[in-house]
């Protein structure tokens, strides 16, 4: 028989993806999205309706945190993976409501789901902004994360406890993944990659915060699924991946950093844009954004401790992906 998958936030950047690599292997995959409208919903409603020419997908349109929805979708299915949420950090500043709603209630719909219907493994979506105020790097599973810099960044935080404290009361194999700024084709509208194509596009300056300063490990969205797929079968239990293994000592749950490895500057990262598209940005350098940190970058030394090398695209190849995504969705 096909595995089963639940997938939240389906219609998702990283969702869509997701589901998209599960259908492909053979998975049955139930997709759940609130279809929000934090940005464009047509460009969540054509994920969905790419995904749904499988007869293997079933789309449900729903908000996570409905009481008993999740639970309801849940039965029968070898996987639980959570990416609904609210993202974005500066949005947690002038919305954080939404981000309780979501990301806390939202997740502890879920939690009940996986205690009542026992998943072989629960996967569930944290980010790289925990780490916060950390300047230790690279970032390593690890290290504290208790200084987090957004709203956003401890909503984040406080799911990865509150899955520790159902693995172990309950006994459910759960990964928490903490991303780092991943970017593709069929992109976020509130990243910058997407924000910045669209503005030299229109021949409109882009912001460069920090005056430029900043680094981020950008990972392609095709390795950092890859990441996912191969982790689903590796539900943690007993067996330590070795000292760098963040394996709780109580519960069957386990945290893993999915990054590039490889930090880009921000600069370069232009130029990359610049390249793909053919045509010099101009740039507004303006300070530091409230909330943000200036580096981020990954020690993938744990999953690759669990699923061997992934595969690691490089910027230029990865952004002019999306380069070319972006002028044949949008005509540009």
């Amino acid at each position: 028989m096909a595995r089963r998958a639940l997938v939240t936030g389906s219609a998702g950047f990283i969702g869509y993806h997701l589901t998209a690599r599960l259908l492909a292997e053979g998975w049955q995959v139930t997709g759940l999205d609130a279809m929000t409208d934090y940005y464009d919903i047509r460009l969540k409603q054509r994920r969905h309706a790419m995904l749904a020419q499988s007869p293997a997908f079933r789309p449900v349109e729903g908000r996570i945190e409905t009481e008993g929805l999740v639970r309801d979708l849940s039965d029968g299915m070898d996987a639980i993976i959570h990416l609904a949420a609210q993202a974005g950090v500066r949005h947690s500043i002038d919305a954080p409501r939404s981000y309780v709603e979501a990301n806390l209630v939202g997740t502890y719909e879920v939690l009940e789901a996986a205690r009542a219907a026992k998943p072989a493994h629960l996967l569930m979506a944290s980010t790289s902004s925990v780490y916060g105020a950390n300047t230790e790097m690279p970032y390593a599973e690890g290290h504290k994360a208790d200084s987090p810099m957004s709203f956003y960044a401890a909503t984040k935080k406080a799911t990865e406890a509150m899955g520790h404290s159902y693995a172990h009361l309950y006994a459910i194999p759960t990964t928490m993944f903490r991303f780092f700024t991943v970017y593709g084709p069929w992109g976020r509208p509130d990243m910058a990659l997407f924000k910045f194509v669209k503005a030299i596009l229109a021949g409109d300056p882009i912001d460069i915060y920090n005056h430029g300063d900043m680094r981020r490990d950008f990972t392609y969205v095709d390795d950092l699924v890859e990441g996912i797929i191969r982790l689903i079968a590796a539900a943690p239990g007993t067996e330590s991946a070795g000292p760098m293994d963040s394996l709780s000592p109580v519960a069957p749950f386990r945290i893993v950093n999915i990054g590039n490895g490889a930090p880009v500057g921000l600069m370069e990262f232009v130029t990359a844009i610049e390249t793909a598209l053919g045509r010099s940005a101009e740039k507004r350098f303006l300070p530091m954004q409230a909330g943000d940190v200036p580096a981020t970058w990954a020690d993938a030394s744990l999953i690759e401790a669990l699923t061997g090398p992934l595969p690691r695209t490089g910027i230029g190849e990865g952004v002019a992906r999306f380069v070319a995504w972006y002028r044949d969705y949008y005509g540009a």
